[in-house]
């Protein structure tokens, strides 16, 4: 394919925009070459400066479950964008997605929109210390949480793609707040518990991790963590900005049968706009500012743009009742038959999946944490991203971020994809 536009807008952007990007793993830099600059995208596809077309398996990273610029969530905007971009006043969409989200989710009964996950998390994280009383946090390795300070310490994603998982700027006061425990690791966090007695406000988790790959969890191991925290009063949070909505309607909680104190979420409920949110009991929103002590607030929290976009996907989703059956099947199809080929090939490769997220790694032995992720074959996943590429496949540009499946993928788009698999090559 040609890329010449792309490579000429990247050499421009990086005059202006800190390694030409605003978002790092944009930056194929894991994966070697130049980034592709996308001009459209609509149902299953994206289409690039230079007008070659892609089978989209990002979809923005998640929210673009429904397919990119579906009619129905476009005319909403649209009708919306008529009536006002931003108010910085109450609106009637807030209360009326915030009580489509508490009414069709499990254990949740309040929640408060801000602007993306990182605020989501980081807000979380400030309430779970302020109801508790307490500073101290678990995190996972490899388990991202948005860019704030707290959750910078063995963080996955863009983190381990440029292989600095404790950035700069980060303070040792803020660092010897987070403790860190590794995914799926029982004993471990056992072990904190018993060595930091009344100190952990709460646990923080991506009950599915997306951000070293796809990584399940194994053995109760959200179940434990349920049982840990109701035995020191801590509070479990579930980072559901990836999982939430597309796992099930009703999240990891539904899937897992595992209720969460505080879960966050972003990406899906905004149907592609900016957007994050944290939700919770009555009892532990209460402590949220205006009502309660802890402060948080956002100039473009609720934009009716992002509430008008997400809820009309929300609606969609939840009037299709075969909607997550279509997801589930798509991805299984995907997971067997890319595995049936790479086995053909004698490719020593394991394919990790949950609902309609998943990651192939190029590993021999299971991936269920950040240590197994770190020591599948890296350079061999950049090569099979690159001639996929090729292939109008589009990728995430990591391999440690997970796929995003979205309904908009049919039959033609399994094909396509499987026939780009054939073709692969190792070099």
């Amino acid at each position: 394919m040609r890329y010449q536009r792309s490579s000429a807008l990247f050499q421009e952007a990086q005059q202006y925009i800190p390694g030409g990007v605003n978002s790092p793993v944009r930056a194929f830099k894991s994966v070697g070459g130049v980034p592709v600059f996308m001009k459209s995208a609509k149902g299953a596809y994206l289409t690039d400066e230079d007008d070659n077309t892609y089978i989209d398996y990002i979809n923005s990273w998640g929210p673009a479950i429904v397919g990119h610029t579906h009619p129905v969530v476009l005319e909403a905007i649209q009708k919306q964008a008529e009536n006002g971009f931003s108010f910085g006043t109450p609106t009637e969409l807030e209360t009326e997605i915030a009580k489509f989200i508490t009414i069709n989710v499990p254990n949740i009964e309040q929640i408060r929109m801000v602007s993306s996950g990182t605020e989501a998390c980081m807000s979380a994280i400030r309430l779970a210390r302020g109801y508790t009383g307490r500073e101290k946090i678990i995190k996972f390795e490899g388990c991202y949480h948005g860019h704030s300070d707290s959750f910078l310490i063995k963080a996955g994603s863009g983190a381990a793609t440029f292989g600095n998982p404790n950035s700069p700027g980060v303070t040792q006061g803020t660092a010897k707040d987070t403790l860190l425990a590794r995914y799926n690791d029982w004993e471990q966090i056992q072990d904190l518990f018993k060595n930091n007695p009344g100190e952990i406000a709460a646990i923080i988790i991506e009950p599915v991790a997306g951000n070293m790959g796809c990584v399940l969890p194994e053995n109760d191991f959200l179940q434990k963590l349920r049982q840990i925290c109701d035995e020191n009063k801590s509070l479990l949070i579930f980072d559901e900005v990836m999982t939430g909505f597309r796992l099930a309607f009703g999240g990891a909680q539904e899937v897992f049968n595992v209720k969460a104190d505080l879960v966050t979420y972003g990406k899906v409920i905004g149907g592609g706009l900016p957007v994050g949110a944290f939700a919770g009991s009555n009892e532990i929103m209460d402590h949220l500012a205006p009502k309660g002590a802890v402060y948080q607030a956002g100039t473009l929290s609720g934009n009716p743009l992002a509430m008008s976009a997400g809820l009309t996907t929300l609606q969609l989703i939840k009037n299709n009742v075969d909607f997550y059956k279509k997801l589930e099947k798509t991805t299984e199809t995907l997971d067997f038959e890319i595995g049936k080929i790479l086995n053909e090939k004698g490719i020593a490769h394991r394919i990790n999946r949950k609902g309609s997220m998943m990651s192939v790694f190029f590993h021999t032995a299971s991936v269920s944490n950040f240590d197994e992720a770190q020591q599948a074959n890296h350079p061999l996943f950049n090569n099979f991203f690159h001639q996929l590429l090729e292939r109008g496949i589009y990728l995430p540009p990591s391999g440690y971020e997970t796929w995003f499946i979205s309904h908009a993928i049919n039959d033609l788009e399994i094909e396509k994809t499987l026939e780009a698999v054939r073709n692969f090559h190792y070099e």
